[in-house]
């Protein structure tokens, strides 16, 4: 007689993941819920190793069973290698994240950081107190009336704290809206300036009652600290990103737009533009973060916004990303170890976009700039506005001699040097006797009169005075197309006919 052997399945413990998955916990009985809270996270053991390659190392990561004691609520699931939050599966809602409670964390690269944005989500933290007080009495039924009397006026208290709050909140956008500097030289009580922020909050409080009682009587917290300021504005920063990681994750395409720059400081820094669709179907070009870069090679630039990108896009969204908008340097555009090089490599559907908002002057005096010769032209036109700008005792004496100002030097405003070359062009014989009546004269100091002779020297510059005649006159054919061209309902024929008369006009200089 054959003997006919039957395989069960073992069944898998209540409080793991395989189980609650397959049979939910609000489909459980009250005694079924107690058992699986007092059984706690299942933690099995669990084979998950993530390879990983950073520069030229390449290393595999495995997971550490030390993170289920640093991480009372994490659990795991043995058959699908991967983590999950034990509260959510439990009370998983719409608002959940799938990756915590559906199909699970395999990502060990950033677990740590992923972590830490998850405990400290609202879903999350509601999830581990319905935990926490699942089978226990209700306090709040066993209050007596005056217990009741005291909670009430603690709720009607901290709605007074949240409306103060809230308007010092509003004073701090207005703030930001404006770019109005929102500290003061002096921001004590008694200053007559104590700066634009305090001012709004001081008149806010005018027409608020609660707010001037709170300032008034407040011994703590004020909320007016520059402490204080900053930590507002930090928690808004963080909403916003929020919301626009939100916007993308949800739009079916995303492009990014950056450049590097050096800043006052001598930082180096990049900035990031996130454009796409919304729901609605309108165009969003939204700034999302100023990076600070080690340097402005390829690799480092390519390194930050990859490293963004994971946090924006999830992972199976990289054919999201369709263009890439750089200038036209090198290390951005390069094909084969340039920025956009790499980051195609990462996204493959992320096309190459040249940037088109620079001004048409600064792409010709960047490109000129190769020759030694205009490079130093360049540096001397902006030598003159420097000088004037640093002594309002010379710009007295410009004033009276030339009667017109040198347009002020700004590194943000790219057209500066084409209305800097017009002016000293124009006004060359009277800069001339400006500069000699600051040599002669007894009222300014040693290093004034080397730098004014400098200057007289460098007007009578055959070299120089060559440069400014020959850009004086291309000047103004420079402005003229980078106005045709930012016309709104310009076509391509248009584009072509005039960029044709441009050439026209510099073969004729030439």
């Amino acid at each position: 007689m054959a003997a006919v052997l039957l395989t069960v399945e073992a069944q898998p413990p209540p409080n793991s993941v395989r189980s609650l998955l397959t049979y939910p916990f609000a489909r459980r009985t009250m005694a079924e819920k107690l058992q699986v809270k007092e059984l706690g996270p299942d933690k099995p053991e669990i084979q998950l190793t993530q390879a990983t390659k950073e520069k030229s190392k390449a290393y595999n990561r495995t997971f550490c069973r030390s993170w289920f004691q640093r991480k009372s609520w994490l659990t795991g699931c043995g058959t699908a290698n991967a983590l999950f939050c034990f509260p959510c599966i439990l009370f998983k809602s719409d608002k959940c994240d799938l990756t915590w409670t559906q199909s699970g964390q395999t990502d060990l690269k950033h677990l740590s950081e992923r972590i830490k944005k998850h405990e400290s989500s609202r879903v999350h933290m509601d999830n581990s107190v319905k935990l926490a007080v699942l089978g226990k009495t209700s306090i709040a039924a066993q209050l007596d009336d005056g217990h009741r009397i005291a909670l009430r006026r603690h709720n009607e208290e901290v709605d007074k704290n949240r409306h103060i709050l809230s308007k010092i909140i509003d004073c701090i956008k207005f703030c930001g809206a404006f770019e109005l500097a929102m500290r003061g030289h002096d921001e004590s009580d008694s200053s007559d300036n104590p700066g634009i922020f305090r001012g709004l909050v001081d008149l806010m409080a005018s027409i608020d009652h609660d707010l001037r009682q709170h300032l008034e009587n407040a011994t703590v917290f004020k909320g007016t600290s520059k402490t204080v300021q900053n930590e507002i504005l930090d928690c808004m920063l963080a909403v916003l990103r929020e919301r626009i990681v939100e916007e993308v994750k949800a739009a079916k395409f995303l492009a990014i737009q950056a450049d590097e720059t050096t800043d006052i400081s001598t930082h180096c820094q990049l900035v990031m533009v996130l454009r796409y669709i919304d729901q609605r179907n309108r165009i969003q070009e939204r700034f999302f973060e100023f990076i600070k870069l080690p340097n402005a090679c390829a690799d480092a630039v390519a390194s930050a916004l990859s490293e963004r990108l994971r946090f924006i896009l999830p992972q199976g969204q990289e054919r999201k990303l369709i263009a890439q908008a750089y200038d036209g340097a090198a290390v951005m555009r390069g094909t084969t170890g340039g920025v956009q090089r790499k980051i195609q490599d990462i996204y493959a559907n992320a096309h190459y976009v040249h940037c088109y908002a620079h001004q048409l002057n600064l792409v010709m005096q960047q490109a000129t700039s190769h020759i030694p010769q205009i490079s130093h032209f360049f540096s001397d036109i902006a030598g003159f506005a420097s000088f004037f700008t640093k002594s309002s005792k010379r710009t007295a004496v410009l004033d009276e001699v030339v009667a017109h100002r040198l347009p002020s030097a700004s590194a943000t405003r790219w057209n500066f040097n084409s209305r800097a070359v017009n002016t000293v062009y124009e006004h060359k014989d009277d800069l001339v006797r400006c500069f000699q009546t600051i040599r002669n004269s007894e009222g300014f100091d040693a290093p004034t009169k080397r730098d004014a002779g400098g200057f007289v020297r460098m007007l009578e510059d055959e070299a120089f005075c060559f440069f400014l005649a020959l850009f004086h006159k291309i000047m103004p054919h420079v402005d003229m197309l980078y106005n045709h061209l930012q016309k709104r309902n310009i076509d391509s024929v248009t584009i072509a006919g005039i960029t044709q008369t441009f050439i026209s006009r510099m073969q004729a200089i030439r």
